[in-house]
Protein backbone atom coordinates (compact mmCIF):
# COMPACT_ATOMS: atom_id res chain seq x y z
CA UNK A 1 0.00 0.00 0.00
CA UNK A 2 2.82 2.43 0.32
CA UNK A 3 3.95 2.15 -3.51
CA UNK A 4 7.22 2.60 -4.33
CA UNK A 5 8.67 4.80 -1.59
CA UNK A 6 9.96 2.20 1.05
CA UNK A 7 12.57 -0.36 0.04
CA UNK A 8 12.29 -2.93 2.56
CA UNK A 9 9.38 -4.43 4.35
CA UNK A 10 7.98 -3.71 7.99
CA UNK A 11 10.00 -5.36 10.74
CA UNK A 12 8.19 -8.05 12.33
CA UNK A 13 7.49 -5.87 15.47
CA UNK A 14 6.56 -2.70 13.42
CA UNK A 15 3.69 -5.01 11.58
CA UNK A 16 3.17 -6.23 15.55
CA UNK A 17 2.47 -2.41 16.95
CA UNK A 18 0.92 -0.94 13.73
CA UNK A 19 -1.44 -3.06 12.99
CA UNK A 20 -5.09 -2.56 14.24
CA UNK A 21 -6.94 -4.80 12.27
CA UNK A 22 -7.54 -7.41 15.51
CA UNK A 23 -9.65 -4.04 17.00
CA UNK A 24 -10.73 -2.12 14.02
CA UNK A 25 -12.30 -4.58 12.35
CA UNK A 26 -16.09 -4.06 14.16
CA UNK A 27 -15.67 -0.93 12.29
CA UNK A 28 -16.50 -2.74 9.35
CA UNK A 29 -19.88 -1.54 8.79
CA UNK A 30 -19.79 2.21 9.55
CA UNK A 31 -16.69 1.74 6.74
CA UNK A 32 -18.51 -0.13 4.55
CA UNK A 33 -21.41 2.83 4.35
CA UNK A 34 -18.87 5.48 4.09
CA UNK A 35 -17.19 3.75 1.15
CA UNK A 36 -20.46 3.60 -0.85
CA UNK A 37 -21.72 7.26 0.28
CA UNK A 38 -18.40 8.52 -0.87
CA UNK A 39 -18.52 6.61 -3.99
CA UNK A 40 -22.12 7.12 -4.79
CA UNK A 41 -20.57 11.33 -4.42
CA UNK A 42 -17.76 10.39 -6.38
CA UNK A 43 -19.68 9.15 -9.35
CA UNK A 44 -22.27 12.24 -8.92
CA UNK A 45 -19.48 14.69 -9.10
CA UNK A 46 -18.18 13.41 -12.36
CA UNK A 47 -14.85 12.22 -10.31
CA UNK A 48 -15.28 8.25 -11.11
CA UNK A 49 -18.02 7.08 -13.73
CA UNK A 50 -21.44 5.79 -12.45
CA UNK A 51 -20.19 2.38 -13.81
CA UNK A 52 -17.13 2.37 -11.39
CA UNK A 53 -19.18 3.48 -8.60
CA UNK A 54 -22.11 0.75 -9.40
CA UNK A 55 -19.20 -2.04 -9.35
CA UNK A 56 -17.69 -0.54 -5.91
CA UNK A 57 -21.37 -0.25 -4.47
CA UNK A 58 -22.02 -4.31 -5.40
CA UNK A 59 -18.55 -5.55 -4.14
CA UNK A 60 -18.97 -3.33 -1.12
CA UNK A 61 -22.40 -5.28 -0.48
CA UNK A 62 -20.59 -8.64 -1.33
CA UNK A 63 -18.14 -7.65 1.01
CA UNK A 64 -20.73 -7.02 4.28
CA UNK A 65 -22.30 -10.05 3.55
CA UNK A 66 -19.12 -11.89 3.45
CA UNK A 67 -18.06 -10.27 6.78
CA UNK A 68 -21.59 -10.60 8.25
CA UNK A 69 -21.60 -14.23 7.71
CA UNK A 70 -17.79 -15.50 9.06
CA UNK A 71 -16.48 -15.97 5.30
CA UNK A 72 -14.13 -13.22 5.24
CA UNK A 73 -10.73 -13.05 5.87
CA UNK A 74 -9.04 -10.38 7.91
CA UNK A 75 -5.14 -10.17 7.46
CA UNK A 76 -2.86 -8.39 9.68
CA UNK A 77 -0.49 -7.25 6.62
CA UNK A 78 -3.35 -5.05 5.77
CA UNK A 79 -3.17 -3.16 8.58
CA UNK A 80 -6.74 -2.03 9.42
CA UNK A 81 -10.62 -2.30 8.26
CA UNK A 82 -10.20 -0.25 5.43
CA UNK A 83 -7.06 -1.58 3.13
CA UNK A 84 -8.62 -5.31 4.54
CA UNK A 85 -11.98 -4.03 2.86
CA UNK A 86 -10.20 -2.23 -0.22
CA UNK A 87 -7.91 -5.09 -0.98
CA UNK A 88 -10.48 -7.67 -0.98
CA UNK A 89 -12.88 -5.04 -2.96
CA UNK A 90 -9.82 -5.29 -6.00
CA UNK A 91 -10.23 -8.83 -5.61
CA UNK A 92 -14.05 -8.75 -6.07
CA UNK A 93 -13.90 -6.15 -9.09
CA UNK A 94 -10.53 -5.36 -10.04
CA UNK A 95 -8.73 -1.91 -10.94
CA UNK A 96 -12.57 -0.05 -10.37
CA UNK A 97 -11.55 -0.62 -6.38
CA UNK A 98 -8.21 1.96 -6.88
CA UNK A 99 -10.55 4.52 -7.47
CA UNK A 100 -12.50 4.29 -4.42
CA UNK A 101 -10.22 6.01 -2.39
CA UNK A 102 -9.83 9.47 -4.82
CA UNK A 103 -10.33 12.65 -2.65
CA UNK A 104 -10.25 10.99 0.72
CA UNK A 105 -7.37 9.58 3.00
CA UNK A 106 -7.78 7.38 5.54
CA UNK A 107 -7.22 9.85 8.12
CA UNK A 108 -10.64 11.23 7.08
CA UNK A 109 -11.94 7.69 6.90
CA UNK A 110 -11.30 6.52 10.10
CA UNK A 111 -12.47 9.12 11.54
CA UNK A 112 -15.48 9.29 9.95
CA UNK A 113 -15.97 5.30 10.81
CA UNK A 114 -15.64 5.85 14.50
CA UNK A 115 -17.89 8.59 14.59
CA UNK A 116 -20.42 6.41 12.94
CA UNK A 117 -19.73 3.82 15.24
CA UNK A 118 -19.93 5.78 18.59
CA UNK A 119 -23.07 7.44 17.17
CA UNK A 120 -24.49 3.91 16.54
CA UNK A 121 -23.61 3.01 20.56
CA UNK A 122 -24.91 5.99 21.78
CA UNK A 123 -28.30 4.89 20.23
CA UNK A 124 -27.95 2.11 21.82
CA UNK A 125 -27.31 2.86 25.23
CA UNK A 126 -30.32 5.41 25.82
CA UNK A 127 -32.30 2.60 24.97
CA UNK A 128 -30.63 0.36 27.82
CA UNK A 129 -30.82 2.92 30.13
CA UNK A 130 -34.47 4.05 29.05
CA UNK A 131 -35.11 0.07 30.02
CA UNK A 132 -33.24 0.59 33.14
CA UNK A 133 -34.99 3.55 34.33
CA UNK A 134 -38.87 2.05 33.74
CA UNK A 135 -37.90 -0.75 36.17
CA UNK A 136 -36.85 1.13 38.40
CA UNK A 137 -39.86 3.46 38.23
CA UNK A 138 -42.18 -0.06 38.47
CA UNK A 139 -40.74 -1.20 41.28
CA UNK A 140 -40.94 2.58 42.99
CA UNK A 141 -44.13 2.56 42.07
CA UNK A 142 -44.55 -0.72 43.86
CA UNK A 143 -43.10 0.17 46.93
CA UNK A 144 -44.20 3.64 47.11
CA UNK A 145 -44.76 3.03 50.44
CA UNK A 146 -42.56 0.35 51.77
CA UNK A 147 -40.75 2.25 54.40
CA UNK A 148 -37.18 2.20 54.91
CA UNK A 149 -34.36 4.26 56.51
CA UNK A 150 -32.83 6.97 55.00
CA UNK A 151 -28.91 7.57 55.98
CA UNK A 152 -26.31 10.34 55.41
CA UNK A 153 -23.12 9.14 56.52
CA UNK A 154 -24.07 5.50 56.32
CA UNK A 155 -25.95 6.48 59.61
CA UNK A 156 -29.84 6.48 59.81
CA UNK A 157 -30.69 10.14 59.31
CA UNK A 158 -34.33 10.14 58.53
CA UNK A 159 -37.02 7.22 57.01
CA UNK A 160 -38.10 7.35 53.18
CA UNK A 161 -39.38 5.13 51.22
CA UNK A 162 -37.80 2.39 48.84
CA UNK A 163 -39.84 4.11 46.25
CA UNK A 164 -38.06 7.04 46.67
CA UNK A 165 -34.61 5.59 47.01
CA UNK A 166 -35.39 4.23 43.65
CA UNK A 167 -36.32 7.03 42.00
CA UNK A 168 -33.06 9.10 42.80
CA UNK A 169 -31.63 6.85 40.46
CA UNK A 170 -33.89 7.00 37.59
CA UNK A 171 -33.07 10.71 37.67
CA UNK A 172 -29.54 10.25 37.85
CA UNK A 173 -30.13 7.94 34.47
CA UNK A 174 -32.04 10.65 33.21
CA UNK A 175 -29.04 13.27 33.17
CA UNK A 176 -27.08 9.92 31.67
CA UNK A 177 -28.92 10.36 28.84
CA UNK A 178 -29.25 13.80 28.55
CA UNK A 179 -25.05 13.91 28.80
CA UNK A 180 -25.03 10.83 25.60
CA UNK A 181 -27.78 12.76 24.02
CA UNK A 182 -25.76 15.88 24.35
CA UNK A 183 -22.68 13.88 23.51
CA UNK A 184 -24.55 12.83 19.77
CA UNK A 185 -25.62 16.01 19.03
CA UNK A 186 -21.80 17.37 19.50
CA UNK A 187 -20.50 14.38 17.22
CA UNK A 188 -23.00 14.58 14.38
CA UNK A 189 -20.46 15.98 11.77
CA UNK A 190 -18.82 14.56 9.43
CA UNK A 191 -15.04 14.48 8.40
CA UNK A 192 -15.27 12.88 5.14
CA UNK A 193 -13.72 14.86 2.47
CA UNK A 194 -11.11 16.68 4.95
CA UNK A 195 -8.55 13.67 3.57
CA UNK A 196 -5.41 13.48 5.17
CA UNK A 197 -5.60 16.94 6.57
CA UNK A 198 -5.89 20.06 4.28
CA UNK A 199 -9.19 19.00 2.41
CA UNK A 200 -8.68 17.85 -1.37
CA UNK A 201 -8.74 19.45 -4.92
CA UNK A 202 -11.58 17.56 -6.16
CA UNK A 203 -14.90 18.90 -6.36
CA UNK A 204 -16.56 17.02 -4.07
CA UNK A 205 -19.76 17.32 -2.23
CA UNK A 206 -18.92 16.73 1.30
CA UNK A 207 -22.73 17.61 1.76
CA UNK A 208 -23.90 14.77 0.05
CA UNK A 209 -21.81 12.26 2.13
CA UNK A 210 -23.11 14.10 5.33
CA UNK A 211 -26.38 13.82 4.25
CA UNK A 212 -26.40 10.26 2.87
CA UNK A 213 -24.34 9.20 6.29
CA UNK A 214 -26.82 10.39 8.58
CA UNK A 215 -24.84 13.45 9.57
CA UNK A 216 -25.82 17.01 10.26
CA UNK A 217 -23.15 18.81 8.15
CA UNK A 218 -19.62 18.70 7.32
CA UNK A 219 -17.13 19.81 9.90
CA UNK A 220 -15.96 23.06 8.70
CA UNK A 221 -12.06 22.66 9.17
CA UNK A 222 -10.20 20.20 7.65
CA UNK A 223 -7.13 19.89 10.56
CA UNK A 224 -9.91 19.49 13.30
CA UNK A 225 -12.03 16.99 11.36
CA UNK A 226 -9.09 14.72 11.38
CA UNK A 227 -7.55 15.65 14.51
CA UNK A 228 -10.57 15.65 16.66
CA UNK A 229 -11.13 12.67 19.26
CA UNK A 230 -13.36 14.71 21.58
CA UNK A 231 -16.14 12.58 20.56
CA UNK A 232 -14.67 9.85 22.01
CA UNK A 233 -13.31 11.95 25.24
CA UNK A 234 -17.19 13.01 25.59
CA UNK A 235 -18.61 9.78 25.16
CA UNK A 236 -16.25 8.11 27.66
CA UNK A 237 -16.69 11.15 29.85
CA UNK A 238 -20.24 10.64 29.80
CA UNK A 239 -20.09 6.64 30.40
CA UNK A 240 -17.55 7.21 33.59
CA UNK A 241 -20.50 9.42 35.07
CA UNK A 242 -22.63 6.59 34.37
CA UNK A 243 -21.00 3.96 35.39
CA UNK A 244 -20.44 6.26 38.58
CA UNK A 245 -24.31 6.24 39.43
CA UNK A 246 -24.14 2.55 38.71
CA UNK A 247 -21.80 1.43 40.81
CA UNK A 248 -23.29 3.75 43.52
CA UNK A 249 -26.94 1.07 43.46
CA UNK A 250 -24.19 -1.65 43.13
CA UNK A 251 -22.61 -0.86 46.20
CA UNK A 252 -26.13 -0.37 47.96
CA UNK A 253 -27.24 -3.60 46.81
CA UNK A 254 -24.30 -5.37 48.12
CA UNK A 255 -24.97 -3.44 51.46
CA UNK A 256 -28.49 -4.56 51.26
CA UNK A 257 -28.77 -7.82 50.70
CA UNK A 258 -25.94 -8.71 52.99
CA UNK A 259 -27.81 -10.51 56.65
CA UNK A 260 -26.54 -7.98 58.55
CA UNK A 261 -29.11 -5.71 56.59
CA UNK A 262 -31.30 -7.79 55.48
CA UNK A 263 -33.07 -5.58 53.35
CA UNK A 264 -33.21 -7.11 49.82
CA UNK A 265 -32.90 -10.48 48.73
CA UNK A 266 -31.27 -10.98 45.35
CA UNK A 267 -32.99 -13.25 42.78
CA UNK A 268 -30.60 -16.77 42.23
CA UNK A 269 -29.88 -15.35 38.89
CA UNK A 270 -27.99 -12.66 39.99
CA UNK A 271 -26.27 -14.25 42.80
CA UNK A 272 -23.66 -17.17 43.10
CA UNK A 273 -22.15 -19.28 45.54
CA UNK A 274 -18.86 -20.55 47.43
CA UNK A 275 -16.98 -22.95 46.54
CA UNK A 276 -16.57 -23.89 50.20
CA UNK A 277 -19.14 -22.07 51.95
CA UNK A 278 -22.41 -23.96 51.26
CA UNK A 279 -24.50 -21.21 53.05
CA UNK A 280 -22.76 -18.39 50.88
CA UNK A 281 -25.33 -16.37 48.49
CA UNK A 282 -22.83 -13.61 46.76
CA UNK A 283 -23.86 -10.71 45.10
CA UNK A 284 -21.33 -11.18 42.27
CA UNK A 285 -23.25 -9.31 39.93
CA UNK A 286 -23.50 -5.98 41.73
CA UNK A 287 -19.83 -6.55 42.74
CA UNK A 288 -18.89 -6.87 38.87
CA UNK A 289 -20.66 -3.84 38.29
CA UNK A 290 -18.77 -2.15 40.76
CA UNK A 291 -15.53 -3.18 39.71
CA UNK A 292 -16.24 -2.28 35.50
CA UNK A 293 -16.50 1.59 36.42
CA UNK A 294 -12.73 1.21 36.92
CA UNK A 295 -12.52 -0.14 33.24
CA UNK A 296 -14.65 3.27 32.17
CA UNK A 297 -12.76 5.35 34.27
CA UNK A 298 -9.18 3.83 32.61
CA UNK A 299 -10.49 4.21 29.70
CA UNK A 300 -11.15 8.09 29.43
CA UNK A 301 -8.11 9.08 31.77
CA UNK A 302 -5.98 6.95 29.01
CA UNK A 303 -7.26 8.83 25.93
CA UNK A 304 -7.10 12.04 27.78
CA UNK A 305 -3.24 11.06 28.47
CA UNK A 306 -2.96 10.02 24.61
CA UNK A 307 -3.97 13.61 23.46
CA UNK A 308 -3.23 15.78 25.94
CA UNK A 309 0.27 16.71 23.95
CA UNK A 310 -0.34 15.80 20.28
CA UNK A 311 0.31 18.49 17.79
CA UNK A 312 -2.68 18.82 14.95
CA UNK A 313 -3.31 17.12 12.89
CA UNK A 314 -3.56 13.11 12.66
CA UNK A 315 -0.84 11.26 14.41
CA UNK A 316 -0.42 7.56 14.70
CA UNK A 317 -0.93 7.77 18.55
CA UNK A 318 -4.72 8.27 17.95
CA UNK A 319 -5.16 4.32 17.11
CA UNK A 320 -4.63 4.03 20.35
CA UNK A 321 -8.51 5.66 20.89
CA UNK A 322 -10.29 2.79 19.94
CA UNK A 323 -9.13 -0.35 22.04
CA UNK A 324 -9.92 1.17 25.84
CA UNK A 325 -12.99 2.49 24.29
CA UNK A 326 -14.99 -0.58 22.57
CA UNK A 327 -13.63 -1.92 26.50
CA UNK A 328 -15.12 0.56 28.32
CA UNK A 329 -18.07 1.47 26.43
CA UNK A 330 -19.29 -2.75 25.98
CA UNK A 331 -18.49 -2.53 30.09
CA UNK A 332 -21.25 -0.11 30.26
CA UNK A 333 -23.90 -1.39 28.17
CA UNK A 334 -23.20 -4.90 29.87
CA UNK A 335 -23.45 -2.94 33.66
CA UNK A 336 -26.41 -1.59 32.54
CA UNK A 337 -28.12 -4.68 31.36
CA UNK A 338 -26.98 -6.64 34.70
CA UNK A 339 -28.34 -3.46 37.04
CA UNK A 340 -31.66 -3.76 34.98
CA UNK A 341 -31.85 -7.69 35.97
CA UNK A 342 -31.08 -7.25 39.36
CA UNK A 343 -33.45 -4.44 40.17
CA UNK A 344 -36.31 -6.58 37.96
CA UNK A 345 -35.93 -9.23 40.05
CA UNK A 346 -34.62 -7.42 43.44
CA UNK A 347 -37.22 -8.78 46.41
CA UNK A 348 -37.45 -5.87 49.21
CA UNK A 349 -38.13 -6.92 52.90
CA UNK A 350 -40.79 -4.55 53.65
CA UNK A 351 -40.88 -5.45 57.94
CA UNK A 352 -36.81 -5.82 58.19
CA UNK A 353 -37.27 -2.21 56.95
CA UNK A 354 -39.45 -0.40 58.05
CA UNK A 355 -38.22 -2.12 61.84
CA UNK A 356 -34.91 -0.26 60.85
CA UNK A 357 -36.72 2.68 59.74
CA UNK A 358 -37.06 3.84 62.99
CA UNK A 359 -34.05 2.85 64.74
CA UNK A 360 -31.32 5.54 65.46
CA UNK A 361 -33.68 8.29 66.47
CA UNK A 362 -34.65 8.93 62.80
CA UNK A 363 -37.85 10.91 63.77
CA UNK A 364 -35.63 13.29 65.87
CA UNK A 365 -36.28 16.19 62.90
CA UNK A 366 -39.83 16.04 63.04
CA UNK A 367 -39.49 16.02 66.92
CA UNK A 368 -37.99 19.45 66.13
CA UNK A 369 -40.09 20.45 63.36
CA UNK A 370 -43.34 20.30 65.76
CA UNK A 371 -41.83 22.07 68.17
CA UNK A 372 -40.91 24.96 65.78
CA UNK A 373 -44.49 24.93 64.24
CA UNK A 374 -46.34 24.16 67.78
CA UNK A 375 -44.59 25.88 70.27
CA UNK A 376 -42.70 28.70 68.35
CA UNK A 377 -39.30 28.02 68.97
CA UNK A 378 -36.42 29.08 66.97
CA UNK A 379 -35.18 26.10 64.79
CA UNK A 380 -31.76 26.26 66.74
CA UNK A 381 -33.05 26.28 70.08
CA UNK A 382 -35.93 23.57 68.75
CA UNK A 383 -32.39 21.67 67.64
CA UNK A 384 -30.81 21.74 71.32
CA UNK A 385 -34.42 20.75 73.17
CA UNK A 386 -34.33 17.88 70.16
CA UNK A 387 -30.89 16.96 71.15
CA UNK A 388 -31.28 16.60 75.10
CA UNK A 389 -34.50 14.75 74.64
CA UNK A 390 -32.57 12.19 71.95
CA UNK A 391 -30.06 11.97 75.02
CA UNK A 392 -32.65 11.36 77.63
CA UNK A 393 -33.95 8.34 75.21
CA UNK A 394 -30.28 7.03 74.70
CA UNK A 395 -29.92 6.13 78.00
CA UNK A 396 -33.13 4.97 78.71
CA UNK A 397 -33.05 2.65 75.78
CA UNK A 398 -36.18 3.12 73.90
CA UNK A 399 -37.30 5.34 70.71
CA UNK A 400 -38.47 8.28 71.12
CA UNK A 401 -42.00 7.47 70.33
CA UNK A 402 -41.72 5.42 73.92
CA UNK A 403 -40.36 7.78 75.94
CA UNK A 404 -43.12 9.21 78.25
CA UNK A 405 -44.25 12.46 77.84
CA UNK A 406 -43.14 13.33 81.95
CA UNK A 407 -39.50 12.96 80.52
CA UNK A 408 -40.07 15.48 77.40
CA UNK A 409 -41.67 17.76 79.41
CA UNK A 410 -38.73 17.55 81.98
CA UNK A 411 -36.75 19.34 79.10
CA UNK A 412 -39.49 21.63 77.63
CA UNK A 413 -42.74 21.54 79.78
CA UNK A 414 -45.02 22.87 77.12
CA UNK A 415 -44.68 20.09 74.83
CA UNK A 416 -48.13 18.17 75.02
CA UNK A 417 -48.86 14.09 74.00
CA UNK A 418 -49.89 15.98 70.26
CA UNK A 419 -46.05 15.33 69.67
CA UNK A 420 -46.57 11.92 69.81
CA UNK A 421 -48.35 12.17 66.35
CA UNK A 422 -45.18 12.96 64.55
CA UNK A 423 -43.14 10.92 65.46
CA UNK A 424 -43.53 7.61 64.33
CA UNK A 425 -42.12 7.00 61.02
CA UNK A 426 -45.04 6.25 59.17
CA UNK A 427 -46.21 10.06 60.15
CA UNK A 428 -42.87 11.11 59.52
CA UNK A 429 -42.44 9.55 55.51
CA UNK A 430 -46.26 10.83 55.35
CA UNK A 431 -45.34 14.83 56.00
CA UNK A 432 -42.76 14.96 53.66
CA UNK A 433 -45.48 16.11 51.12
CA UNK A 434 -43.06 19.06 49.54
CA UNK A 435 -42.72 18.40 45.99
CA UNK A 436 -39.76 15.63 45.48
CA UNK A 437 -40.12 14.56 48.83
CA UNK A 438 -40.80 11.09 50.14
CA UNK A 439 -44.21 11.22 50.97
CA UNK A 440 -45.76 8.04 49.46
CA UNK A 441 -49.01 10.22 47.38
CA UNK A 442 -45.42 11.99 46.11
CA UNK A 443 -43.82 9.05 45.38
CA UNK A 444 -46.75 7.36 43.32
CA UNK A 445 -46.98 10.45 41.09
CA UNK A 446 -43.00 11.12 40.20
CA UNK A 447 -43.16 7.28 39.32
CA UNK A 448 -46.17 7.45 37.28
CA UNK A 449 -44.57 10.96 35.54
CA UNK A 450 -41.68 9.02 34.52
CA UNK A 451 -43.50 5.57 33.06
CA UNK A 452 -45.86 7.64 31.27
CA UNK A 453 -42.80 9.61 29.86
CA UNK A 454 -40.82 6.52 29.65
CA UNK A 455 -43.64 5.48 27.55
CA UNK A 456 -44.33 8.05 25.38
CA UNK A 457 -40.80 8.58 24.49
CA UNK A 458 -40.03 4.41 23.71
Amino acid sequence: MWGGRFRLQPGAVMAQINASIGFDRRLYRQDIAASKAHAAMLAKTGIITAQDAKSIARGLDTILAEIDAGKFVFKRALEDIHMNVESRLAELIGPAAGRLHTARSRNDQVATDFRLWIRDWLDGIDAALAAYQRVLAEKALQHAATVMPGFTHLQPAQPVTFGHHLLAYVEMAARDRGRFSDARKRLNESPLGAAALAGTSFPIDRAMTAKALGFARPMANSLDAVADRDFVLETLAACAIAAVHLSRLAEEIVIWSSPLFGFVRLSDRFATGSSIMPQKRNPDAAELVRAKSGRVFGALMALLAVMKGLPLAYQKDMQEDKEGAFDALGALVLSVDAMTGMVRDLAPDATRMRRAAGEGFSTATDLADWLVRTLKLPFREAHRVTGRIVAKATDAGVPLEKLPLEALRSIEPRITKAVFGVLSVDSSVKSRAVYGGTAPHRVRAQAKAWLRKLSETA
